[in-house]
């Protein structure tokens, strides 16, 4: 695997963590509406990463679960994030030693 597919990948999962973050405010923000379909946020793996599918649900917003699925996507966020600064160092080297 090249290291431009590495940060793609790691893009990709920074994208659908964003994706599924902004399901989870969406679903805080309308806990009180009435008749208010949970948003639910599944991650689907392709190619060149993974993509987040939201959909609504006929189920009731449980905050609890709300705040750990955003401390997961935190979490999920970060790791992505931290590949994708790997493998641009990665790539800042290897044009370093192309040049010398």
């Amino acid at each position: 695997m090249s290291v431009s597919g590495i940060t793609n990948i790691a893009l990709s999962g920074m994208r659908a963590q964003t994706t599924r973050i902004g399901a989870i405010a969406s679903n805080v923000a309308n806990s009180s509406t009435p008749d208010y379909g949970r948003l639910n946020t599944s991650l689907t793996s392709t190619e060149p990463g993974v993509r987040a599918t939201v959909e609504a649900t006929p189920s009731d917003v449980d905050l609890a679960t709300e705040l750990t699925d955003m401390l997961q996507a935190e979490q999920s966020y970060k790791a992505n994030a931290v590949v994708f600064e790997t493998g641009a160092d990665l790539w800042e080297m290897l044009m370093s030693i192309k040049r010398d």
